[in-house]
């Protein structure tokens, strides 16, 4: 069994992410610290900017004082995006660093101690480093509490080894939250911890998983003698299961509640079609059409509702069902339009292998988004795994029979 240091001090932040004293910031408090922003820096050194952006408390409003944030109402963010985009300022480009801002930050806000929360949030809101996510494995994705990359704490240092699969940007991230087994003999939800990893150590090697759209988005992750300082730990040792959790609900939001406009996203590059080749209408295709309609509206509202709830709080095992919602709609509708363009929707454009730093979904042709959205029932949970959270945590149902869950993990098969 492997000896673990105590380490106290950890996850000082509220569970919402809020500051807990002050006067209330109102929306006029954060369009004055906007201006004043502005008035300050100017827009034409983008990285000094967003330095600064953070340090004025406009990256994340929701967050405390000195993390980027004022310790506001969430809502408040979309008056603060509002106004810097009306003056032209710079974005931190969030495609790029999904993985960072959606799933490291709310979780180093929850979890991290004062120096992980000082040392990572600030360089990775400005995009300064990008985060990739190094969870899933060849034998552990679905049943991810069964992973077996092993962490074994020598001194103040962890040493690991193992290997991770379907890692999104690994080839141009400078940092990875990581979940390691680090305790064998417990059952294999209890004996798991969490950690900060450098994506620069020589023990970490990189290759590309070339996909059915032609592109290597995704890398399997080779872990090799790769050492991890205790102060790199997030939460206590063996709790890394209850940390992953954090993160794993924050990416079903991350993916499945995006803010869109009333036929935003996938449905509206679909009704355009309709709208503008009357040529290739069909009754069937038209009722497949309004069907589809019906359900993005829906799903839309939802994600609008369930970003109120997350106002309030962190994001739950709701965000599961929104992910599959997404995954369903992306899946239904990019077969829609292929079909809809016939001859045409078989094309496809650009079969060259790149390594590109996000998924540029809408961009591409319809050939594209058919090959890729096969792969949204899969990342970020697998929609058959999702259902069973949706039905024993949100729908109260009886839970599926697990015969290895007070089983210590080395002695289950594999």
């Amino acid at each position: 069994m492997t000896t673990t240091k105590a380490t106290t001090g950890r996850g000082t932040t509220a569970p919402g992410g809020t500051a807990a004293t002050g006067p209330a910031v109102t929306a006029e408090d954060v369009r004055r610290r906007v201006r004043a922003l502005l008035d300050a820096h100017g827009t034409a050194d983008r990285t000094a900017f967003l330095r600064a952006r953070f340090d004025a408390g406009l990256a994340w409003v929701h967050f405390p004082e000195g993390l980027g944030g004022l310790g506001a109402p969430g809502g408040l963010q979309a008056v603060a995006d509002a106004e810097l985009a009306a003056a032209g300022a710079p974005d931190n480009n969030p495609r790029a660093n999904g993985i960072g801002l959606g799933m490291a930050a709310p979780t180093l806000l929850r979890f991290g101690t004062p120096e992980q929360q000082a040392r990572f949030l600030r360089p990775l809101w400005t995009g300064e480093e990008t985060w990739c996510q190094l969870f899933s494995e060849p034998g552990a994705g679905s049943d991810l509490a069964a992973l077996g990359t092993r962490a074994v704490l020598d001194g103040d240092t962890w040493t690991v080894d193992g290997q991770k699969v379907w890692t999104s940007g690994a080839h141009t991230a400078r940092w990875a939250i990581l979940v390691a087994r680090t305790d064998p003999d417990a059952p294999k939800h209890r004996g798991i911890t969490y950690f900060v990893c450098d994506m620069t150590d020589p023990g970490v090697e990189v290759r590309p998983l070339r996909q059915i759209t032609g592109e290597a988005e995704f890398n399997e992750v080779f872990l090799t003698g790769v050492r991890i300082p205790d102060a790199h730990r997030i939460g206590e040792a063996g709790d890394g299961w209850r940390v992953a959790q954090t993160t794993l609900n924050n990416e079903r939001v991350a993916i499945g509640g995006q803010r869109t406009p009333r036929e935003g996203g996938m449905i509206g590059t679909v009704a355009a079609t309709w709208r503008d080749r009357p040529e290739l209408r069909t009754h069937d295709l038209h009722q497949r059409l309004l069907h589809g309609w019906v359900e993005a509206e829906v799903a839309r509202l939802t994600g609008e509702r369930l970003r109120q709830q997350l106002a309030a709080g962190q994001p739950g095992p709701e965000g599961a069902a929104m992910k599959l919602a997404f995954a369903r709609l992306a899946q239904q509708l990019s077969g829609l339009e292929v079909e809809l363009l016939g001859e045409e929707g078989l094309g496809y454009g650009d079969w060259t292998m790149v390594r590109p730093d996000h998924v540029d979904f809408l961009g591409r042709d319809a050939g594209y988004r058919y090959l890729r959205a096969k792969g949204n029932s899969i990342e970020g949970g697998t929609s058959e795994i999702l259902r069973n959270i949706i039905a024993e945590r949100v729908l109260g149902l009886p839970p599926e029979p697990r015969t290895d869950k007070d089983v210590p993990w080395k002695e289950l098969p594999r």
